[in-house]
């Protein structure tokens, strides 16, 4: 299960600010973002060395992530690799031309998803139930939390004990390079007495856990941040990602 935080502040310098853990098999190679795909100029992801997707990238302005939903962890007979969908999505040049284009495939093809896709403007949760076609909804101004649930949804142990601190903590101020609150929170690896379900930053256990840590902004203006950890996040730890010429 990874966690995907996103603050929109339309009509703010930095409109759209996103958080992102990634937890993952110990075993399962990954490359840390880059412009992993010559046939898409442009893109920055990370990659996944087993599918050759990606759990989240970056193209332009357009940004997009995949989460699993509950009970659909790996891959399965038959079905594609989650990873393709961002790097379709990311085909159109919007958020909103992107949920689009995923809501119009045939969910069933890959095992059950969450997708989120945003922009300076939009950012839309996309619901794949591994038949039908994907559903999207718009995320409204504020934080939202995705896990391998839906939005907001208080029934995650993990949404429950973190999306409050997210709310209640200074987001992050990009022009100033200050970063520190949300680097805490992404690194807290302290669940309390709900169990391990809650964790945000999950420690090693049976081969799974956080993998690595994303925090991102997008600019009113076009400008573009990513500061990356590569291993379970630390205040320190990340480092920004060449961009290209217009980061």
């Amino acid at each position: 299960m990874c966690t995907v935080v996103i603050l929109r502040r339309p009509g703010h310098d930095w409109p759209l600010l996103l958080a992102a853990n990634r937890d993952e098999r110990l075993d399962r190679a990954w490359d840390a973002p880059a412009a992993h795909w010559p046939d898409r100029p442009g893109m920055v992801g990370g990659r996944d060395r087993t599918g050759g997707g990606t759990w989240m990238a970056l193209q332009g302005g357009v940004l997009a992530a995949v989460l699993n939903r509950p009970g659909s962890l790996g891959p399965a007979p038959g079905k594609r690799s989650r990873g393709e969908l961002p790097l379709m999505a990311l085909d159109a040049g919007t958020a909103a031309a992107a949920a689009a284009a995923v809501a119009g495939l045939d969910a069933g093809q890959w095992r059950p998803f969450n997708m989120v896709v945003a922009d300076a403007r939009d950012a839309i949760f996309l619901r794949g139930l591994g038949a039908g076609r994907p559903e999207p909804v718009a995320l409204p101004p504020g934080v939202s939390m995705v896990t391998a649930h839906d939005p907001n949804d208080l029934a995650s142990p993990r949404t429950r004990r973190h999306l409050p601190r997210f709310r209640t903590t200074p987001p992050p101020d990009p022009a100033a390079g200050d970063w520190a609150g949300w680097e805490a929170l992404l690194a807290d690896g302290d669940f309390g007495a709900e169990g391990l379900g809650a964790a945000l930053n999950v420690p090693p256990v049976q081969g799974f856990g956080t993998v690595c840590s994303s925090l991102l902004a997008l600019g009113a203006g076009g400008a573009r941040v990513w500061r990356f950890c590569a291993g379970r996040p630390a205040p320190g730890r990340f480092a920004p990602l060449d961009l290209g010429e217009d980061a």
